[in-house]
């Protein structure tokens, strides 16, 4: 017994030993492979070049022909896609309500309107109490502040524009005041964008039935219709005047800047809304302020803002390349600059207020000796939230409840087909599909060059920088142990440091390994570092993935050419004639899922290790954009689920661990597939 007890401690103590032996493959896979600020860099590379420029034009009719081009594009691409395209044909619905006493000379209406079927906007018309013959009229608009219509200084604005003998439209903004819910999170839009629905066309429609409900006044004026707002208003006012005709005079205030002013300048980058997916395949932000030619425009911007679109970055090149336009007009006295200094921060206080009603007076009231631009001191009129509050109704549609609606009936040809001819005809149609809708990108030559690389026996590790042709650099470690017959790349959701027991697996089961990051992954996120000085507060890479978005990109298809690259490497360079994937967790399960799908003849099994169980959860849970930007790649929803690309991965192996329970209950489906196909599947418990 005690020879026994004394053979064990010692097989113990040699298994320790060789444990021991084992290098720490967590620093080896944590250990920084690409330079501090590289992806950042590589990002915006990669996109400026790809942001729109203003053409060369002689005449005011040649920018015009283009102007009207460039407006239906937009509508047409980026606007009225999917289940937009019927919102917009919607008759205007609205319902005023009750009516409560402003302060002198005017009163204030309750209103609320139909933006699209079920969704209802809280609204309240500034009215003066004595109108006769047209009037201007004004939609206001505001930014991401939860008082939404009760803020204080739009409070002011509408009452001294209605004092003024003009129609206020003081509107609700989704996500803001009565609308502050989780359902309107601006980063829930891209929960539509998934299911092949423009979600920028629900904020551009509940703006553009204001002007219609404005104009529906009997005494609105139709050629003095003015758009204001603050930051994310100031957005809202330049994307929808510059998309409707019927807006003559603009005012944004502190929200937008050039695409090209926003790549190199991240915290201008905002939310969903301000990149929406492909607008700079068609127009630059310069272009929508150009669009507004002849028509008057007053760009305010604040010369220390603490927010974002600082007056010294984010003006200059947009004067630059509209006043040019205004010139072939003979309109250069039609665009305008206002630049704050007190208080000089994010703010559209008493200054910059008195600068838009200068801007009106100018253009709405020329030759009106009585019309003063001052202020008229209206603070004792504002009132509380409470007071303000608009009827809604019990069920109000949002970004949320429309994508799910939208979802249940997704994807589109979803069954999978029970005889083999039929199958291959699905999986090639789904594939092409893919393709398209990821934006595969188109293969690029590959050059590996070393970044290190160590003997701990029994282990060799590389290190590597994969470069894809002028354009990514993905961080690599190879390990290897003997001679190894099989080979694997391996990815996890937050980057390879983190996959170490996967790795231990792998080489346990006689793999070469090739951990990489792809980007938006791990050590590859374009990312400031910390400290950085430029970009002290900026840490937020998902920006970047919205703007490789609006460029006609799509993150989840680099992602997925990054690790078919890396397979293309593996074999060329190490006589791999197969190459697994292997991934933990949802988002590289997915990357790894798609990769096995689009490139049967280069991946030969795929390894997934707690995958998503649908696409759909993303809506379900009412997910934001930023806690898995490549999952919202627009119109993805329509042509696979989760259920599809294991299906796409047949007949060759794939084994998923720990699979969501929706997955389980599907896998009978996924055991006849290849049943038919002659290959037998057996799902890892």
């Amino acid at each position: 017994m005690r020879m026994m007890l004394t053979f064990i401690l010692l097989v113990h103590l040699n298994v320790a030993a060789a444990r021991a032996a084992e290098p720490d493959l967590s620093a080896e896979l944590g250990m920084p492979i690409l330079g501090l600020r590289q992806p950042i860099h590589e990002m915006i590379e990669f996109v400026e070049p790809r942001i729109p420029r203003m053409p060369a034009v002689a005449t005011a009719a040649e920018w015009t022909a283009i102007a009207e081009r460039l407006r239906a594009k937009v509508l047409e691409k980026v606007v009225f896609r999917g289940e937009a395209a019927k919102w917009k044909d919607t008759p205007l619905k609205f319902e005023y309500l009750e009516t409560i006493p402003g302060g002198p000379g005017y009163r204030i209406k309750k209103v609320r309107y139909e933006a699209l079927p079920g969704l209802m906007i809280p609204a309240l018309l500034y009215e003066p109490e004595t109108l006769t013959g047209k009037v201007p009229v004004i939609l206001n608009v505001n930014g991401h502040d939860g008082t939404g219509k009760a803020a204080v200084y739009k409070q002011i604005r509408c009452i001294n524009q209605a004092k003024r003998g003009m129609l206020a439209l003081n509107v609700e903004w989704v996500g803001m005041g009565q609308l502050r819910a989780p359902g309107f999170n601006h980063l829930s839009l891209n929960q539509l964008d998934l299911c092949g629905t423009s979600g920028v066309a629900v904020h551009f429609l509940a703006q553009k039935r204001g002007i219609d409900l404005l104009l529906a006044h009997p005494h609105a004026d139709p050629k003095r219709v003015a758009v204001t707002g603050l930051s994310g208003g100031a957005w809202q006012t330049i994307f929808l005047s510059s998309l409707d005709p019927r807006v003559t005079l603009a005012n944004p205030v502190a929200g937008y800047s050039s695409f090209l002013t926003r790549v190199r300048h991240p915290k201008d980058l905002g939310d969903s809304e301000q990149t929406p997916c492909d607008l700079a395949t068609v127009a630059d932000y310069t272009h929508l302020t150009a669009m507004r030619a002849p028509n008057p425009i007053l760009l305010t911007f604040n010369s220390a803002d603490n927010c974002c679109f600082e007056a010294g970055y984010a003006l200059p090149p947009l004067l630059q390349a509209v006043e040019p336009i205004y010139r072939l007009y003979s309109k250069p006295h039609a665009i305008r600059s206002h630049i704050n200094h007190v208080p000089g921060t994010h703010n559209y206080e008493r200054e910059n207020r008195e600068a838009f009603y200068r801007m009106l007076g100018d253009f709405f009231y020329p030759g009106d000796a009585a019309y003063s631009a001052k202020e008229i001191p209206s603070d004792a009129e504002v009132q509380s939230a409470e007071q303000l509050q608009v009827t809604l109704p019990e069920k109000n549609e949002n970004f949320n409840t429309l994508a799910l609606a939208i979802a249940h009936s997704l994807p589109r040809d979803a069954e999978i087909p029970s005889t083999v001819a039929a199958y291959q005809t699905w999986a090639n149609r789904k594939r092409s599909q893919l393709r398209e809708v990821v934006r595969l990108p188109a293969e690029e030559s590959v050059d590996a060059d070393p970044a290190g690389a160590s003997v701990v026996d029994p282990l060799t590790i590389a290190r590597w920088r994969l470069r894809l042709g002028h354009t990514w650099t993905v961080p690599a470690v190879e390990f290897a142990r003997g001679q190894p017959t099989k080979v694997a790349i391996l990815l996890a959701d937050g980057g390879r440091k983190n996959a170490t027991a996967e790795l231990q697996r792998l080489l346990e089961e006689g793999y070469r390994v090739l951990a990489i990051d792809p980007v938006f992954i791990g050590e590859n996120e374009p990312i400031y570092p910390e400290g950085d000085k430029r970009e002290p507060t900026f840490q937020s890479s998902w920006l970047y993935a919205l703007l490789l978005g609006a460029i006609g990109e799509r993150p989840i298809g680099i992602q997925t050419a990054q690790v078919l690259a890396a397979a293309r490497w593996l074999q060329q360079n190490r006589q791999a004639e197969s190459v697994t994937v292997a991934a933990v967790g949802p988002r590289t399960s997915l990357l790894a899922l798609l990769a096995g799908a689009l490139a049967p003849e280069r991946i030969a099994a795929v390894e997934i290790n707690n995958p998503p169980g649908s696409l759909k959860q993303a809506i379900e849970e009412n997910r934001s954009y930023a806690q898995t930007p490549e999952l919202f790649c627009f119109g993805l929803l329509e042509v696979v689920d989760i259920r599809q690309l294991v299906a796409l991965q047949a007949p060759r192996p794939v084994r998923i661990r720990a699979p969501a329970e929706r997955v389980r209950l599907e896998l009978r489906e996924i055991e006849n597939v290849y049943e038919m196909l002659g290959k037998p599947y057996s799902p890892l418990p």
